[in-house]
């Protein structure tokens, strides 16, 4: 089974190709998700020596993340999974930061418990994107506040933390809670781990059409706000 995966809910964004669950390649992109697509993910089908009819299942990340980038991943994977009549797998990204720090085991110290994995991906506005995980499993679903209110609720039992907002809040997270882990990288490339989720959700049977992907926002948009305040 071929999976090709797109991230555009980071700063970054990557895109990876995956056979049988196992990563091929992966990929991260420092121009802004409109300049990189189609491009970066037709260059990586060439360098695998792939064509987009080769792709059994297309997968990329809903979220959360920005409204733009997230608009552009989606729309980007739904046309092609549209025009090769394949599925669609949406994977969250907090999902995929989770299950790299489980991965990696990064967060294993010895004989002792796990830590608990905290992922964040910065929502901007002095705010992260941010949820809470207990050997693999969810304990605290989305949420967009400012970091120091994240880190209030998690003195109790310091976590590892992962995503893209972490190197922005590096010193926050030093001075509040200076027992806590950082992994390495802390903002590690999605597209993988998405590709690996996706192929194992489709071994389970897990096969949706395109047009049932759905973003996980989190945060409302801006022409909502507007919306709303207009109504007022």
């Amino acid at each position: 089974m071929i999976v090709l995966a797109l991230d555009t809910s980071t700063r970054e964004g990557s895109c990876a190709i995956a056979r049988d669950g196992e990563v091929r390649e992966e990929a991260g992109d420092g121009r802004s998700h409109a300049e990189q697509l189609p491009q970066s993910l037709m260059s990586l089908l060439d360098r695998n020596r792939l064509s987009l009819g080769d792709v059994d299942v297309f997968a990329v990340a809903t979220g959360p993340g920005s409204f733009t980038g997230l608009r552009v991943g989606i729309a980007a994977m739904q046309g092609l999974a549209f025009a090769t009549s394949k599925p669609l797998i949406g994977v969250s990204a907090l999902d995929a930061l989770a299950a790299l720090a489980v991965a990696d085991r990064h967060h294993a110290e010895g004989g002792a418990a796990p830590r608990p994995v905290a992922t964040w991906i910065d929502a901007w506005r002095g705010e992260v994107y941010a949820a809470l995980y207990s050997e693999g499993r969810e304990v605290e679903p989305p949420t967009v506040e400012s970091p120091a209110a994240v880190l209030a609720r998690l003195q109790d039992r310091p976590p590892l933390l992962i995503g893209d907002a972490v190197p922005i809040y590096t010193d926050l997270i030093r001075r509040t809670l200076p027992a806590a882990a950082i992994a390495e990288p802390a903002a590690p490339l999605l597209a993988g781990m998405v590709a690996r989720m996706a192929a194992a959700s489709a071994r389970a049977g897990h096969r949706p059409s395109p047009d049932a992907i759905r973003p996980l926002y989190v945060r409302r948009s801006d022409a909502e706000i507007s919306r709303d305040a207009r109504a007022v």
